[in-house]
């Protein structure tokens, strides 16, 4: 659907009788919101700055908020982006609590964790600003995702700028939405100005709601200042949402009144373009419209300015008053309390069957355990997964709760948050682990992020699985090992499976963890058979375990080395070395008492064997935790065998001389045990 465009005029001064109460409305609440921004501002310009950091205000985009939400039921969701105080105050939230937040006091939305520009509450429709430009579309994706399994009927609105309408996520999110024809509304704020840089000097079209053509849904550009052509037009956007017509784009175009962020001075902008902006204000143009109308006097305007600027003012005193944020509880709600449960009980005799197999076999019994349990991904629906993981699963439950995505990395994890922000387990699949690349902001920068930010009152439970690895032909953008990396991120918890038994096990701890979970499974072993036994239940994280006992040395793996590992103990048990081995199976949480016993026995004697490269390699950070331990150096150093500090060959004699294999795992026990002062390899 076309709208205005861009440059036309913002409408008439007349106002409908009836909606005279409205538009008297939005003023008193635009000022407010004026007022809230204009403080805010002040008090981190002040010598010295009383807030800290760098706030973005929402100056001369106040309608779109109020007017959008003026239109949608209310308990339908909203998501901003970081210049979004206008829509976390259009959304209900409490502006003390707001205030606090910004000021970073304990009395803050989310304790003052979060800050200006990251303000959180998904107990509330209000589920979040973001700081990362556009990241707020896929996951706003997943939020309608959930209320169409939950049949709830709810729509999900989502604001981003105008120089997020060239962000890779938002053009991701737009395809997902518009294939699966979700309820989500998107939002852009346009005021000209991409950052510091000139909205029309990235775009060459006129009106960027003209973009909706190209994925197939409804577009319309509308004057940001003028509540009721917002409210109409978001109105029927939410008709669409609800009736399975899909999402819709509408473009809102506002003043810039103020620059970026708070330490901004403008240099780059003409002078010209700012007079037209506050020939523009909303508040002023409105207060004329209302004036013409006769329907708020010049004095009333004044007194409805002064009176909501007399308030902010005596909330921010409260605000300022309010203690500082807790530094006693700031190492608080990274992840959640450990689970203290015995394994679940075993419901079956050991069954033979390959690792990947398995791999179904925990999909299959979280479907059937778990309604609110989703699993979807590229090809993992019809197709049943590139490497068949997925194979009858959505034939058995059906295309709504097994189901295929588009080629979007970032769609698919993003959403995946926001799924599980409504109360879904999703169980998405990135198809090799290479590809979270592109996606890596919505594990690190969203996932992680919400239970340390809502202090425990929200999380996202939701499980990655991928595939890593060297295997002979692949090439160096399908053979690395990154769990160092993932491990390294506060929040994520990682797990990687080595055996059949653990790529059942470590899928269904995962599925049932409170917190965001990688499953890391080694597409080298997908065709190794052992005996797995189903369970009822799931065991808890962070739970390594002894797959030998041995007083000589001990081997600490994971992942695909294990079985390498495991044949080394047996090639050196027949000469009469006793080789404990340890698979961790998490590297985050990491079980520490497990380590200890490591710490404890075979003189100090540890080797540590992975298949990823050596420098910032996980080993290290495993050596270190033993020495931790231990309380001080083991009689004898750690040591580690890994892959070289290189990209990974395709040719298979090329990988062969790089990776360890059995036979130097041998020889590095034994240098262990004969030459501790050898150097490491």
């Amino acid at each position: 659907m076309a709208g205005t465009a861009a440059g036309e005029a913002e409408g008439s001064d007349r106002i409908d009788p009836a909606d005279a109460g409205f538009v008297r409305e939005i003023y008193a609440r635009a000022a407010f919101i004026r007022a809230f921004e204009a403080k805010a501002l002040a008090l981190t310009r002040s010598d010295p700055p009383r807030v800290a950091g760098s706030i973005h205000v929402c100056a001369g985009q106040e309608i779109v908020p109020l007017a959008a939400l003026a239109a949608l039921a209310p308990d339908d969701q909203v998501i901003a982006t970081y210049r979004g105080h206008g829509w976390v105050l259009a959304a209900g939230l409490d502006p003390e609590q707001v205030f606090a937040e910004i000021c970073h006091r304990r009395s803050g939305l989310n304790g003052g964790r979060a800050g200006s520009a990251y303000l959180m509450a998904p107990h509330t429709r209000f589920l979040g600003e973001n700081s990362i430009v556009g990241a707020g579309t896929t996951i706003a994706c997943g939020v309608a995702l959930g209320n169409v399994v939950l049949g709830n009927g709810r729509v999900v609105i989502v604001a981003v700028g105008d120089g997020a309408m060239n962000q890779g996520a938002v053009h991701e999110a737009l395809a997902f939405a518009a294939a699966r024809r979700l309820p989500v509304i998107f939002v852009c704020e346009n005021n000209g100005w991409s950052e510091l840089t000139a909205t029309r000097d990235m775009f060459p079209v006129e009106r960027l709601a003209r973009r909706a053509i190209g994925y197939g849904i409804a577009g319309e550009t509308v004057s940001g200042i003028d509540p009721i052509a917002v409210r109409s037009s978001i109105a029927r956007a939410a008709r669409r949402a609800r009736t399975g017509e899909g999402p819709s784009l509408v473009e809102c175009v506002v003043p810039r009144l103020w620059g970026h962020y708070n330490r901004d001075v403008e240099h780059y902008r003409p002078r010209a373009d700012k007079q037209a902006a506050q020939a523009r204000d909303p508040l002023t143009v409105l207060a004329r419209r209302l004036a013409a109308c006769g329907l708020m006097a010049a004095d009333e305007v004044d007194r409805v300015r002064a009176a909501q600027e007399a308030a902010i003012e005596r909330l921010a005193e409260r605000a300022l008053e309010a203690p500082d944020a807790d530094a006693g509880a700031v190492l608080d709600h990274v992840i959640a309390a450990p689970l203290r449960r015995a394994p679940p009980p075993r419901v079956s005799a050991p069954v033979a069957m390959s690792y990947l197999q398995a791999v179904n076999a925990a999909l299959r019994a979280e479907l059937e355990g778990d309604a609110r349990t989703i699993v979807y991904g590229e090809d993992v629906g019809k197709a049943g997964g590139i490497f068949g993981a997925t194979k009858n699963l959505q034939r058995d439950f059906g295309a709504q709760r097994v189901f295929d995505m588009p080629i979007a990395e970032n769609a698919i994890l993003g959403s995946a948050v926001g799924a599980a922000l409504t109360g879904l387990r999703p169980i998405v699949e990135i198809m090799w682990a290479d590809f979270v690349f592109v996606a890596l902001d919505q594990l690190v920068n969203q996932a992680a992020n919400v239970r340390y930010l809502t202090e425990g009152r929200a999380s996202v439970p939701l499980v990655v699985r991928m595939q890593q690895g060297a295997t002979p032909g692949s090439c160096a953008q399908h053979s690395q090992s990154i769990e160092a990396l993932l491990a390294h991120v506060p929040g994520l918890k990682v797990a990687l499976a080595a055996t059949p038994q653990d790529a059942y096990d470590l899928l269904r701890a995962a599925a049932a963890d409170p917190d965001p979970c990688i499953v890391i499974e080694s597409r080298a072993l997908y065709a190794l058979s052992g005996p797995v036994a189903y369970s009822d239940g799931a065991e808890p994280a962070g739970v390594a375990r002894w797959h030998r006992r041995g007083t000589d040395a001990i081997v600490i793996s994971w992942g695909a080395m294990l079985q390498r590992v495991l044949a080394a103990a047996e090639a050196l048990a027949r000469t009469g070395v006793e080789v404990g081995v340890l698979d961790l199976r998490w590297l985050s949480p990491l079980d520490e008492q497990a380590l200890a016993e490591v710490a404890a026995h075979a003189g100090g004697r540890v080797l540590i064997v992975h298949e990823a490269v050596r420098s910032g390699g996980f080993a290290a950070e495993v050596a270190m935790r033993i020495q931790e331990i231990h309380g001080g150096p083991l009689a004898y150093p750690v040591r580690r065998l890994t892959s070289p500090d290189i990209r990974m060959p395709a040719a298979p004699a090329l990988q062969a001389a790089v990776l360890p294999d059995v036979a130097s795992i041998v020889h590095a026990v034994r240098a262990l045990m004969h030459d501790p002062s050898a150097p490491a390899v």
